[in-house]
């Protein structure tokens, strides 16, 4: 990007900062910005049908936060990214983000890449409910996200991870005999 494109963003910049637990993104909801992690942990998770809440991802420092389908697409969401510890975000609005796009080719092709990211994302998630056990997630997140282990509750991970807890439990007893 050049320096006028990053002159750009830099003016519809804004922060914010939630305690613990406190919600960035609610579900059935149109999400008017993108949060850029710079500080904290957020859960992203939807309620099933049971009423149960399913974890979808963690973001942590260096991530965006977004229910990226909402956000594009200005209708609501359908997850809840809620604070597991206090955080601080960098929110760009929708329209000065799509203002950009039209005025900066820069700021263009780094909105490319951002969608590219959230892309590989979501097709390497699915792709370990299709592909992989519970106990090769469960390596992959000990090897992938090793920050994030001591910072996220078990019955999160587990949750996270399609699991029950006690599945969990049996793996990290059975990895940790070996």
């Amino acid at each position: 990007m050049t320096k006028e494109d990053l002159e750009y963003l830099e003016r519809g910049l804004t922060v914010t900062e939630l305690s613990t637990k406190h919600f960035y993104i609610q579900a059935n909801t149109v999400q008017h910005q993108i949060g850029y992690v710079f500080k904290g942990l957020l859960r992203a998770f939807y309620i099933d049908q049971n009423g149960n809440d399913v974890t979808i991802r963690f973001v942590k420092e260096g991530q965006f936060a977004t229910d990226y389908t909402s956000f594009i697409m200005q209708k609501p969401g359908k997850y809840y990214f809620q604070c597991l510890e206090p955080s601080v975000l960098v929110n760009l609005h929708y329209n000065h983000i799509q203002n950009g796009y039209a005025r900066h080719s820069g700021i263009e092709s780094y909105g490319r890449l951002i969608a590219e990211e959230v892309l590989k994302n979501q097709q390497k998630r699915i792709e370990s409910f299709l592909f992989e056990n519970a106990e090769q997630r469960y390596l992959n997140f000990i090897k992938e996200d090793a920050d994030l282990f001591n910072r996220v509750s078990l019955s999160y991970l587990s949750s996270y991870l399609g699991i029950e807890r006690p599945s969990l439990s049996r793996i990290r007893k059975k990895l940790a005999q070996q």
